[in-house]
């Protein structure tokens, strides 16, 4: 597991207006996750998901130049419809870890964590927040969060 500090997590907290078991469902059905899965202008044409403890991930992000970025996860733990913890990293297209530098991204670790967690609020909406541990703190910083940023605007768009 990545060293977690202050430094090196990206922390975003984002409200639907959606129930949480949709917002859930959206997370765990590869067909809802195709819809928003990436930055804008990105799409998502592979997804495997094997949502369950133990199970695990292979989602592909296809840019608008056409270059493919895969990785991959591990589920430790799944609390329906509450909580989802999961590893990430880079992967090939087969599955396999490989490191950053492999997509020209040479500072980050092998292995991230996520942590995405729901709660129901007044009016059948959902907060949603996500915690992204492990990831290098600067540019790629601030990538990897307008990434997700933009990636949760496409998903309040598929939740509509």
């Amino acid at each position: 597991m990545p060293k977690t500090t202050p430094e090196n997590e990206i922390f975003i907290t984002r409200e639907f207006d959606a129930p949480r078991e949709v917002v859930w469902k959206a997370w765990s059905d590869p067909e809802i996750i195709k819809k928003w899965h990436g930055p804008k202008n990105f799409t998502a044409p592979h997804i495997k998901n094997d949502f369950k403890i133990g199970g695990k991930s292979l989602y592909c992000m296809r840019g608008p130049d056409g270059k493919e970025y895969w990785s991959t996860g591990t589920y430790k733990k799944i609390v329906p419809p509450s909580k989802i913890i999961v590893t990430d990293s880079f992967a090939d297209e087969k599955g396999n870890v490989v490191p950053g530098s492999y997509y020209g991204m040479n500072k980050f670790p092998l292995e991230l964590l996520a942590t995405i967690t729901f709660e129901e609020i007044e009016g059948n909406k959902t907060k949603m927040s996500l915690r992204h541990a492990g990831v290098p703190k600067g540019q790629m910083s601030d990538l990897t969060k307008q990434g997700w940023n933009e990636s949760f605007d496409k998903l309040a768009e598929a939740l509509k």
